[in-house]
């Protein structure tokens, strides 16, 4: 069993001690998130976002209970033991329906919280940040009472209410990401730190959910990491002095940052340093899996197969004629946008993966590299950096050990080696 408070209080010692956050839901990062885990024995949290899994399905088809099913399965078969990994729901609130009137985005979000914990998961973040339905921007006062809302239905519905562990807090980007390059980040001031702490406490304290709040791990705020399609901000410790000397005035408490993919190792370890105890990951592990994809590809056009994946194309033209899910994001020229689908940091390729057409593209690509004999020297040409004697020409292994260049830094930088 993880005792997740028992890191925190190192954390807040002064120990380099921190979790990596891996919120993805395809299926090969789970699978090389897992193999790592029972390779290392290390305390993993895998966790999934109110637009991925929900009760309407969300983009995966998926609901809590299907996805925590799905990952038991996928646990199971890598040989990692459920109580090795946390779950977590990511963004738990009325974003998936913030286009309809708050009360009906609120019941709404009620139900996918209910149904998160009834499904087992025990790390909530919730937010309750958007606007609903054409309203103002909530105050303060009105996102705590929300969140306190939401709060109470998680409590009244875990089966183990006990265990579970919450997150508040919300200045990060939205769910799925930037729409826009950003210019520039301001990170979390203290003041709005503290009125966060205060009127979220406060509404917790209205509803009755003192235990709730002593079970409270982290908030979330913006310590001035981000990316954007092409871009990333790294972490500045300076910038965010205030911010870290300030949790240590409130009791057991650390910081969740989001977004941290593609910063360095050592400015990942810079925010553990800096309270930042839960560091989240989703599109960097994507990003691999598809250059590991790619490389592959490159392979499989030396060796010449009598029937092509033609992977890279299968991509390009599904993307082309269904561009739902980049079209808000991407601008520029014909040609900025077309590497932009394919190489942004933004990684909006990830949702195009689980189409049965680029599954059986993928699938074809993994049986006709299997069935031919590759030789080292070109798997290292596609994989650049790999050592000699070391090079394995099994494609899924190779997918494994490019993904997990991403797990080990984060867990590295978490204080685990």
């Amino acid at each position: 069993m993880i005792d997740v408070k028992d890191l925190i209080a190192k954390n807040r010692a002064g120990q380099a001690v921190g979790l990596p956050c891996f919120c993805t839901a395809n299926e090969y990062v789970l699978r090389a998130v897992l193999s790592y885990a029972a390779k290392t024995g290390f305390p993993t949290v895998i966790e999934a976002t109110c637009n991925q899994v929900n009760q309407d399905g969300g983009y995966t088809g998926m609901t809590a209970a299907d996805f925590m099913s799905w990952l038991r399965g996928l646990a199971d078969r890598a040989g990692v033991p459920m109580d090795q990994l946390i779950l977590g729901g990511d963004h738990l609130g009325p974003n998936p329906w913030k286009s309809e009137p708050i009360e009906s985005a609120m019941g709404k979000a009620r139900e996918l919280v209910k149904q998160y914990v009834e499904a087992g998961f025990q790390k909530i973040h919730i937010d309750a940040s958007m606007a609903c339905g054409g309203e103002p921007n909530p105050t303060f006062e009105q996102v705590a009472e929300r969140a306190a809302d939401l709060c109470a239905v998680s409590e009244a519905h875990a089966p183990e209410p006990e265990k579970l562990i919450y997150i508040i807090g919300t200045e990060v980007p939205i769910p799925g990401g930037e729409t826009e390059e950003p210019d520039e980040l301001d990170v979390t001031s203290v003041d709005r730190f503290r009125a966060t702490i205060r009127t979220h406490r406060d509404a917790f304290a209205a509803r009755g959910l003192e235990a709730a709040w002593a079970r409270i791990a982290s908030i979330v705020t913006q310590p001035g990491v981000d990316f954007g399609h092409t871009s990333i901000f790294p972490f500045v410790p300076e910038k965010a002095q205030p911010l870290s000397d300030a949790i240590l005035t409130e009791n057991a408490l650390t910081f969740e940052a989001h977004s941290t993919d593609y910063q360095p190792t050592e400015a990942l370890a810079a925010l553990v340093k800096s309270h930042f105890f839960f560091l989240k990951v989703g599109p960097e592990l994507t990003f691999r899996f598809r250059e590991a994809v790619w490389a592959l590809a490159d392979i499989e056009a030396q060796i010449k197969p009598a029937r092509p994946s033609r992977i890279r194309e299968v991509i390009e033209d599904l993307m082309t004629q269904s561009p739902g899910y980049w079209k808000d994001y991407y601008g520029g020229s014909d040609e900025q946008i077309a590497q932009l689908r394919t190489y942004s940091y933004s990684d909006r390729i990830r949702y195009y993966w689980t189409n049965a057409k680029v599954t059986a593209a993928l699938d074809a690509l993994l049986k006709n590299l299997s069935e031919a004999p590759l030789p080292e020297t070109l798997v290292s040409q596609a994989f650049m950096g790999l050592e000699f004697g070391e090079i394995s020409t099994d494609p899924s292994v190779l997918l494994e050990k490019h993904i997990n260049r991403c797990v080990s830094r984060y867990f590295h930088a978490g204080g685990f080696s």
